[in-house]
């Protein structure tokens, strides 16, 4: 997941909070230009962690206070729903890829979560 920061915040990496198991990195092209990152911790990193740290960062960037929006492939999604046990819900966005964007915004991950998993706090 790339993370796009705004433009009041020239860098944001760390940790935001415990028990997600991911992070955000920094990394820089082959052009100089300076990306943001989402990481997977080597430490424990819970089943749900992965889907639960783009639920997070995407409710970040409706705030439009650090991260103005997210980039997650729908390959990524896909995963972080069956390692969170929502083998239904990750197997209908692989299953009916025309109904779903290639590239999920951090309002396309809010309106996934309100239609798709409304139960999923």
């Amino acid at each position: 997941m790339e993370i796009i920061l705004t433009k009041q915040c020239a860098a944001l990496t760390g940790s935001l909070g415990k028990g997600y198991g991911y992070y955000i990195r920094r990394a820089t092209d082959e052009n100089g230009s300076v990306h943001f990152f989402s990481q997977r911790s080597k430490w424990d990193v819970p089943a749900d962690g992965h889907l639960r740290f783009i639920f997070a960062c995407a409710e970040l960037a409706q705030l439009k206070t650090h991260i103005a929006d997210i980039r997650v492939s729908r390959k990524e999604l896909i995963y972080a729903l069956w390692e969170a046990d929502y083998e239904t819900a990750g197997d209908y966005v692989y299953t009916e890829p025309g109904k779903f964007p290639k590239i999920f915004s951090a309002s396309d991950i809010i309106n996934y979560r309100r239609e798709y998993l409304p139960n999923q706090a």
